[in-house]
């Protein structure tokens, strides 16, 4: 399978027929998630609709992993609440057009993190912080459902008014009930079949009980406008007056946070899922190439009205489960999405929330690590810390942000595992005769190992020789020279004739470049 965005004929019609159908399936799961973000983020379902189809058609052709999904998801909705909610507050209708240019901003960051090739740093990024992210995550997804439940213990996102309706007392119970429901439908269903998703059996199944019954509760016409038509191109910058935002700095600082947090962790994500499909189709696919691809993408969706997205875990499973693997599935996914959105938006509008909410809920018990939670008592307790600093940083921060999470549990990461590395320098003090003394260091000395590698030697005992071999240790900074340097001088102090053997030639380099090579230091 090709890394690249080659266009060559084997990327698009070397299975047709089930790129095709597995195309039009995926797009069945993505109408519910779409709907369901956009109230999430705190705007109106088209927006989430027409992200989902602008995304989809876009990275069938720029991106670097065949048949993986693109649409608006629940890590970047996430992150627009905030920025909706502050556009909404300065003006109406201003809350959209902030997103707008969010996410034409998030684009061209993600394209610059692709030619910086961001995708290598990637490698850094631990396990434990991975989990702690999509721990917070499915968490978040869940708590954005309490609302339409009847719960509202203002988690801290008022963007969410827009999409939240105050239940009365007497819908509570049938709200409750429905989502029972489907949440019983989504996971009995595929231990007896699985010709069509569960998630859209559900939605069919609580929409036919809820017309039938003519029920008095919470429906997709509620949260706002659906598409009557395509999506038309429409900058987002112009006159306060007519919902648009200035060009200008002012808007660049409002949107700057929101942007760079959703360039960072939609591609994050889109990572991780590429990682997965590397996996299951046993093959390879270029991170930095996708990178690109989704700030086109990014960029395409908002210039066409559609929220910022990044790639979708499940339904790119699913479409790989079901014999998706050129970017004929892809394409198929966007155009079969837009033409379902066109043809059925009458019955798109009596979707109950009910049959919304069992679907968010499914998503977020799939999106946490169950098994890494499971076993948390069999990971080692760095593991766990790291896991817990990431989610503890993303659920106290207001908005929640991901991207300060993930940044948190790495340098947490990075701090334990300085000092895992520290504590195995060693010094072995070897007494040769009354007047000479000899200690062989081995491991790695830098700013964290310093100090045990100090604590190593007698500072006090002043034998007219002293050896230091260093052949066995690599000197990695400018604290570790210090440290050296540090130690012959108190030697000297005391009287002793220090000398350094050992040192190898990338530590040698590095004495020179600082200028403090010891005196009768050799390799």
């Amino acid at each position: 399978m090709a890394s690249s965005p080659a266009m060559g004929l084997q990327n698009w019609f070397s299975n047709p027929r089930r790129d095709v159908l597995s195309g039009l399936v995926v797009a069945f799961a993505m109408i519910p998630e779409a709907i369901a973000f956009s109230g999430i983020a705190g705007v109106d379902p088209r927006v989430g609709l027409f992200g989902a189809f602008c995304l989809s058609i876009t990275i069938a052709f720029v991106g670097g992993r065949t048949a993986m999904i693109t649409s608006a998801t629940g890590s970047t909705a996430l992150l627009m609440t905030g920025l909706v909610a502050t556009g909404n507050a300065r003006g109406e209708g201003l809350g959209l057009a902030y997103l707008m240019a969010a996410g034409i901003l998030t684009g061209v960051f993600q394209i610059l993190w692709g030619y910086l090739r961001l995708a290598y740093q990637m490698r850094f990024v631990p396990l434990g912080v991975l989990s702690g992210f999509v721990n917070a995550l499915a968490l978040l997804i869940f708590q954005a459902q309490l609302p339409q439940l009847g719960i509202n213990l203002h988690f801290g996102e008022a963007g969410h008014d827009h999409a939240m309706q105050a239940l009365s007392g007497s819908q509570i119970p049938v709200v409750w009930a429905l989502v029972l429901l489907g949440l019983v439908i989504i996971y009995g269903l595929p231990r007896i079949t699985r010709v069509l998703p569960s998630q859209l059996v559900a939605i069919i199944v609580i929409t036919a009980i809820s017309m039938g019954l003519n029920l008095d509760i919470p429906k997709v016409m509620n949260l706002g406008e659906l598409p009557n038509g395509l999506p038309i191109f429409n900058l987002p910058f112009g006159d306060v007056s007519n919902q648009r935002v200035p060009f200008s700095l002012e808007t660049f600082g409002i949107v700057l946070p929101t942007a760079l947090s959703i360039s960072l962790v939609g591609l994050m994500e889109t990572f991780l899922t590429q990682d997965i499909l590397d996996e299951r189709t046993d093959s390879n696919s270029n991170k930095n190439t996708e990178a690109k691809g989704q700030g086109i993408a990014n960029i395409v969706s908002s210039l066409f009205g559609g929220m910022a997205g990044c790639a979708l875990v499940g339904q790119s499973v699913m479409n790989i489960d079901n014999g998706g693997r050129t970017r004929l599935s892809t394409l198929s996914s966007g155009i079969s999405l837009l033409a379902m959105i066109l043809l059925a938006s009458t019955w798109l509008k009596q979707i109950p929330m009910a049959a919304l909410v069992a679907v968010m809920i499914g998503i977020a018990v799939s999106t946490a690590d169950v098994a890494g939670l499971r076993n948390i008592r069999n990971i080692p307790k760095s593991d766990t810390a790291v896991m817990l600093m990431t989610f503890a940083v993303t659920m106290l921060t207001t908005p929640h942000n991901l991207a300060l999470g993930v940044l948190a549990g790495v340098a947490l990461a990075g701090i334990l595992f300085s000092r895992k590395v520290a504590k195995v320098i060693r010094v072995e003090a070897i007494k040769i005769t009354e007047d000479e003394s000899r200690y062989v260091v081995s491991g790695q000395l830098f700013f964290v190992s310093k100090i045990y590698f100090l604590q190593g030697f007698d500072v006090h005992d002043h034998p007219a020789r002293i050896t230091i071999d260093m052949s066995q240790a690599h000197i990695w900074d400018q604290s570790g020279v210090g440290a050296l340097n540090q130690l012959i001088r108190k030697l000297r102090l005391g009287g002793s004739v220090v000398n350094v053997e050992g040192l190898n030639k990338e530590s040698l380099n590095l004495f020179e470049k600082i200028g403090s090579q010891p005196e009768g230091s050799h390799g």
